[in-house]
């Protein structure tokens, strides 16, 4: 039980901290050269830094440090976010190929999966039937975190657009786990509302910086990651149907992108 002061807290802390650092980020990332320049795809006419997802990350971990007895109950879901951060400050910073990103984001759900972080049962609605998902309970939710991360990082093409949808996700997925009195999702959601929120201010148009694959990826994973938590082990069939309602908008996109490309004989993961 996480007591409701102890989180508006968290939410405060990480908020306020996002906002201190973002702007030393922005400095950081134009000294190192973690920059997106203009080209003929872009919508954006001058150099601009792309590691702001540095700044939600140190934001949510220190939301996360105010509430630190969550570390111990979440360490797999913590490990494989920190895989997720690398792949995405080296791609901020190289570009890596979509092959490496993927095995990066596989190696990150494969953490979480393996240390027990998936569904087990589906329950069928009415006759309250559970139907065992057996070895196919890991390659749901492997597939269902490296989706939704890769969604997140596809609608990242407009300012403010991916980490406003994040945060429009998260406090439906809050809402939800008040009403069932999931209070480790109400932690969770509350830390990262407050740090991606913080990271608005200076990500919503004009931008003076991009989430990048840093944020965009590490966003994505925490959504899928905390929408498994929140249907934990035993779900209903319209509980599983929920956090693709409330990630329509990228799941689609992600559909329709990939579709798109196959008619038009194009590579899925080339850029847009």
């Amino acid at each position: 039980m996480y007591a409701t002061i102890d989180i508006i807290i968290a939410f405060a802390i990480s908020l306020v901290v996002t906002i201190c650092v973002t702007p030393f980020v922005i400095k950081f990332a134009k000294k190192f050269g973690f920059v997106d320049a203009p080209n003929y795809r872009k919508v954006h006419n001058k150099i601009m830094p792309r590691i702001g997802g540095l700044a939600i990350v140190m934001g949510a971990t220190a939301g996360l440090a105010s509430m630190y007895k969550l570390v111990f109950d979440l360490w797999p879901i913590i490990l494989g976010g920190v895989f997720i951060l690398i792949i995405g400050i080296i791609d901020d910073k190289y570009t890596l190929s979509p092959k490496y990103k993927l095995i990066g984001q596989f190696t990150a759900a494969g953490i979480v999966v393996f240390f027990g972080f998936d569904i087990d049962f589906i329950t069928i609605p009415f006759i309250s039937e559970k139907i065992s998902l057996g070895p196919f309970s890991y390659i749901l939710a492997i597939i269902w975190i490296v989706g939704i991360t890769n969604a997140i990082n596809l609608i990242d093409g407009l300012d403010g657009l991916a980490s406003g949808v994040s945060i429009i996700a998260l406090t439906v997925i809050m809402y939800l786990a008040i009403m069932n009195g999931q209070y480790l999702i109400v932690a969770l959601t509350a830390i990262l509302i407050g740090s991606t929120l913080g990271f608005l201010f200076f990500n919503f148009h004009p931008a003076k910086i991009f989430l990048g694959d840093t944020g965009a990826l590490f966003l994505g994973y925490c959504i899928a990651t905390i929408s498994i938590l929140g249907l934990f082990k035993s779900v209903t069939i319209f509980s599983l149907i929920i956090p693709i309602i409330i990630l329509g908008i990228p799941i689609f996109d992600t559909l329709f992108a990939i579709v798109r490309r196959m008619l038009n004989k194009q590579k899925i993961f080339a850029p847009d």
